[in-house]
């Protein structure tokens, strides 16, 4: 049974860093396009960033290129999200997200919500807050 589950959410103050880590038990090796996905206080969830099997392509979301990078160890069944020069903003939930599609991080990333969110796989998310 496959089980996302994240870790390295925490208080940080603006300006500061976090690395997200997110581990896929369940299935040995990845061969799941792997994302991260977000939803603050009273909004909706929105996508961050998404990786393929290999490594090889990422997507990100417009607004965080350049502060945020995904990558992935699939040795450790393990994907990650460093997010740099945090903001207020960017307080909110974080959801690793996996798609049996080794090749489904473009649609993560798409335009299409209904696809985007359609991932096989949810964890129960990280917290992240960051102060001023």
């Amino acid at each position: 049974q496959v089980q996302l589950v994240e870790s390295g959410g925490g208080l940080v103050q603006a300006g500061g860093s976090l690395r997200l880590s997110c581990a896929d038990s369940g299935r040995t090796p990845s061969s799941s396009a792997m994302g991260w996905f977000r939803q603050a206080p009273g909004k909706e969830r929105e996508f961050v960033a998404a990786i393929d099997w290999s490594g090889d392509s990422t997507y990100y979301a417009d607004s965080l290129k350049g502060r945020f990078t995904i990558s992935r160890d699939n040795a450790k069944n393990t994907v990650y999200l460093q997010m740099n020069d945090l903001k207020a903003e960017d307080t909110a939930v974080y959801y690793c997200a996996a798609d049996n599609d080794p090749f489904g991080a473009h649609i993560m990333g798409g335009p299409t919500p209904a696809l985007r969110y359609a991932v096989d796989y949810w964890g129960k998310g990280t917290l992240v807050i960051v102060s001023t």
